[in-house]
C-alpha cells in the first residue's frame, strides 16, 4: 500500500465532520416557501397548514379590519362554497433578516373563480416570522386590500355639461370643474387640472385615487346644487356657487 493515499489524520477528520455538518438555511427561500403555504391554506381552508404557521399569540389584522385570534383563523377555516375557489399567487415578494426575526412584504393576486365568472383582486400584505423551537412561525401579519378604478361609462355631453362650475367648502376652498370636448376636469384651489370620469350618472373619479368618489346634488328640479366628496365613507360637501 502506498502511503501517498492515505490523508493526513487531521485533514481526514476535518472531512468527516464537515460531511456531518448540515447544508446553511436557506432562511429566504424557505420563509417564501410557507408564506406561499399560508396563502394557498388560506384560500382553500385548510386548517392543519394554518395551525402549523400561526404562533398561538400571532397579531392578524385582514383586509377588512377585523384582527381574529389564530384560533378564530384555525376553526373557521372552510373549504370554499361550492361553485366558487380562490387561487392566490404571491409577487414582488421582499425579506428582512434581523436574526431570528423574518420581515416580509408581497403582494396575493387573486383570481376567484365565482358559478362561471372569473374576478381578480390584489392583496398586499406585511407578515413577520419569528424562528422558535418548533421552526419558524407568523407572529404578524397585516393586509390591505389594493384598489383599482372602477370601470368608466360615456355620458351624454350634455349631462357633463350639467356639471360643469365651481364648487365650495366654506370660504376658503374652491373646486372649479370644466368640460372640453366631451371630457371632465377638475381643479382644487386653482392647482392643476386632473381627469374626471363618470362611474355611473352623478357619481364621477379621478383615475388612479379609486378612494374617492363625486355625488352629485340636485335640487327638485334636477339642477346640479353641489356634489359630495365621499372619501371610504366619510363625507365633504362642497356647494355649487358658480355655474
Amino acid at each position: 500500500m502506498s502511503y501517498r493515499s492515505i490523508l493526513p489524520l487531521p485533514i481526514a477528520m476535518f472531512l468527516l465532520l464537515a460531511a456531518c455538518v448540515p447544508a446553511r438555511e436557506d432562511v429566504p427561500a424557505l420563509i417564501r416557501r410557507q408564506s406561499q403555504e399560508f396563502s394557498d391554506a388560506s384560500a382553500s381552508g385548510n386548517a392543519r397548514v394554518l395551525a402549523k404557521y400561526l404562533d398561538e399569540r400571532v397579531l392578524f389584522m385582514n383586509e377588512g379590519g377585523d384582527m381574529p385570534s389564530a384560533r378564530d383563523i384555525i376553526d373557521g377555516a372552510q373549504p370554499p362554497p361550492a361553485g366558487t375557489s380562490n387561487h392566490l399567487v404571491q409577487e414582488d415578494f421582499r425579506i428582512e433578516l434581523h436574526g431570528g426575526v423574518a420581515v416580509t412584504s408581497f403582494t396575493d393576486v387573486s383570481t376567484v373563480q365565482f358559478h362561471g365568472q372569473t374576478l381578480h383582486a390584489k392583496y398586499l400584505s406585511t407578515e413577520v416570522w419569528l424562528r422558535g423551537p418548533g421552526g419558524w412561525k407568523m407572529i404578524s401579519s397585516q393586509t390591505m386590500a389594493a384598489q383599482d378604478d372602477p370601470p368608466a361609462v360615456k355620458l351624454p355631453r350634455e349631462t357633463l355639461e350639467e356639471y360643469v362650475g365651481v364648487y365650495a367648502a366654506g370660504s376658503d376652498y374652491t373646486y372649479r370643474i370644466e368640460c372640453d370636448d366631451g371630457e371632465l376636469t377638475g381643479t382644487a384651489q386653482g392647482g392643476k387640472p386632473s381627469p374626471l370620469k363618470a362611474e355611473l350618472r352623478d357619481v364621477l373619479f379621478t383615475p388612479g385615487q379609486p378612494r374617492t368618489r363625486k355625488i352629485f346634488q340636485r335640487d327638485d328640479t334636477g339642477r346640479v346644487i353641489g356634489f359630495i366628496s365621499r372619501r371610504e365613507g366619510h363625507d365633504v360637501v362642497l356647494r355649487r356657487v358658480v355655474s
